[in-house]
C-alpha cells in the first residue's frame, strides 16, 4: 500500500512559496513545497486537488486556483512507508502567506527559480519539481504571446 502525497508548486510574481518543515515533522528543518496525505473518503472526486487546496489552506493559510499537474514520483521513507507524491503547479489567489500551522510549518519562504536551482541545500527533487513546474509556466507564457 502507499500513502498519497499533493504538494503545490505555488507561484506568484515570479516566485516559488516554499515552507520550512517543523523539526517534529518528516523531513524536519528542510525546505519543501506545501502539502500533505490524502484521507481516506470512500467514493469521491477530485480528492488530490480538494487535499491540496485543504493543506495548502491549514498549512500556510492562502487560497490557490488553476491546479495543474506537474510530476509525479514514488519514495520510501527513512520508516518503511511507501509514498507515491504527485505535484501541482498553482497560482496563488487570496491571502498572504504564514506559517500557519506551527506544528508543521517554521517559516514560508519565497525564492526565484534561479535561487532554487542554485541552492546547495535543497533535494534533486525539489529542483527537479520546481524546473518542471517554471517549464509549465515559460510555456503557457509563450502560448498567450
Amino acid at each position: 500500500m502507499f500513502v498519497v502525497n499533493v504538494e503545490g508548486a505555488i507561484h506568484r510574481n515570479g516566485k516559488w512559496l516554499l515552507i520550512l518543515r517543523n523539526e517534529k515533522e518528516y523531513a524536519g528543518g528542510s525546505l519543501s513545497l506545501v502539502g500533505g496525505k490524502c484521507e481516506i473518503e470512500g467514493v469521491s472526486s477530485d480528492i488530490l486537488e480538494r487535499t491540496l487546496r485543504r493543506e495548502i489552506l491549514e498549512e500556510v493559510g492562502i487560497e490557490v486556483e488553476d491546479l495543474r499537474y506537474v510530476n509525479s514520483s514514488s519514495f520510501v521513507t527513512e520508516s518503511g512507508i511507501n509514498v507515491i507524491d504527485i505535484v501541482f503547479l498553482c497560482q496563488h489567489k487570496l491571502g498572504e502567506p504564514y506559517a500557519k500551522s506551527k506544528e508543521e510549518v517554521d517559516e514560508v519562504i519565497w525564492m526565484t527559480t534561479d535561487e532554487i536551482l542554485a541552492h546547495t541545500n535543497l533535494p534533486a527533487f525539489l529542483k527537479e519539481n520546481i524546473r518542471l513546474a517554471d517549464k509549465m509556466l515559460q510555456d503557457n507564457m509563450n502560448l498567450k504571446h
